[in-house]
């Protein structure tokens, strides 16, 4: 009763022009950038270890692809590793994920062993979703992960629908809800838009504009290419971030996250970012340069950056980075070990997990 009473309560012209101007200086106010947030040594090793975790097992995964052990689509995170880590840096335990397809890096971000991810991937009974689901069915309520969907913007409004659980409970959960700048131009969104700032939803929109989509260049597809502002017309606010940072990814997902815990509504959030690889493991990525591509891995790798500012200002030595690195790989090893001898689930598996 109390969402309907909101939602069909009016005002006066006075007080709506009085919003409208609060509005409109809450978006100017939120595009302005304040710059990268000051990691501590402690933060940059962990966001180190992260991001290269989720390099290393994308890594893997090609691999495995090219060896026939995956099987149907695999969409690899390759070079936007700065932008989930850096925004689950910002979180707390109970803050929901929810994105599209290319969600293997998400689910390491939350917690999620890299065995199970690794198994579901290649179909085996000790995948998160029993070896059913693949990289587009992957969920952990332990983990607070609903999932990578391979309906393109479909989890924009799933997404919106547990900001609005969250509301309803009464909790100061948020929920993040990434997704691409292709998906960005689907109907829905902008529905969920609408909904999101009428009832004053606590979800942040982390658009991941990697700049091609499935293989359109944002300039032939959108005819606004600013997707920090594409919450405007519902008087939401929205920023711009440098997403191959993972300090920028992080005081833009604190301050994001803060307005959304406050009760003030929804935040958009556009991570320009890019990916190394192709859409999916069977585009050549034709439509592109492979000089552009070099020259972001060389200027603007998002591990890189931290690598380089781990040895010159914290002093970290190379044997502790390689430390590190050979961990990491250990358990990418084991997770590819793992999902390459664990059973396929057995055929009664069929009828198991239906709803009814």
């Amino acid at each position: 009763m109390a969402v309907a009473a909101r939602k069909t309560s009016s005002k006066t012209p006075v007080a709506a022009k009085a919003s409208a101007s609060r509005s409109a200086g809450v978006n100017k106010a939120a595009r302005k950038s304040n710059g990268p947030a000051a990691l501590s040594r402690e933060q940059d090793l962990a966001a180190y270890h992260d991001m290269l975790l989720i390099r290393r097992f994308e890594e893997k995964a090609g691999q495995m692809y090219g060896m026939g052990l995956i099987g149907g689509f695999c969409h690899l995170y390759i070079g936007q590793e700065a932008v989930v880590v850096g925004m689950q840096m910002a979180t707390k335990n109970g803050d929901e994920v929810i994105t599209g397809y290319r969600d293997h890096g998400h689910m390491l971000a939350c917690g999620m062993e890299a065995k199970g991810v690794m198994a579901e991937l290649t179909g085996r009974r000790g995948g998160l979703s029993k070896g059913k689901g693949g990289s587009m069915h992957m969920f952990s309520v332990e983990k607070h992960f609903y999932g990578g969907h391979g309906i393109v913007g479909a989890q924009v409004s799933l997404g919106t629908g547990l900001a609005f659980a969250n509301r309803y409970r009464g909790n100061d959960n948020v929920s993040l809800t990434y997704f691409g700048d292709g998906a960005a131009n689907q109907g829905q969104v902008y529905e969920s838009f609408n909904m999101a700032e009428l009832w004053k939803l606590p979800v942040v929109y982390v658009i991941e504009n990697n700049r091609y989509a499935m293989g359109t260049s944002v300039n032939r597809a959108s005819a606004q290419t600013d997707f920090s502002k594409r919450g405007i017309s519902f008087n939401i606010p929205g920023e711009q971030v440098d997403g191959m940072d993972v300090r920028a990814v992080y005081a833009a997902a604190q301050r994001a996250i803060q307005w959304c815990r406050d009760g003030k509504g929804p935040y958009i959030l556009e991570m320009q970012t890019y990916r190394y690889r192709g859409h999916s493991m069977s585009d050549p990525a034709k439509y592109r340069s492979k000089d552009e591509v070099q020259k972001m891995r060389e200027e603007r790798d998002p591990i890189e950056q931290v690598r380089r500012r781990l040895l010159e200002e914290w002093k970290v030595s190379e044997e502790e980075l390689k430390a590190v690195d050979g961990k990491v790989r250990e358990v990418v090893n084991e997770a590819a070990e793992f999902a390459t001898n664990d059973p396929e689930p057995d055929p009664s598996e069929l009828w198991t997990d239906i709803l009814k």
